[in-house]
């Protein structure tokens, strides 16, 4: 049985790495979306006349 435990473990363990990294993708991708809106809207508020 203990055999079977460490197993299990095992075979656990890729699956809980794989979504934290897709987690830390989306993450980085919202981030930078916002920040880009955030940066257009900036430059909204500033009239400038080219």
């Amino acid at each position: 049985d203990d055999d079977l435990v460490s197993v299990d473990t095992d075979d656990t363990e890729p699956v809980t790495v794989e979504p934290a990294k897709t987690n830390l993708s989306k993450r980085r991708t919202i981030d930078n979306l916002l920040e880009e809106r955030r940066l257009q809207k900036q430059l909204a508020d500033y009239d400038f006349d080219f």
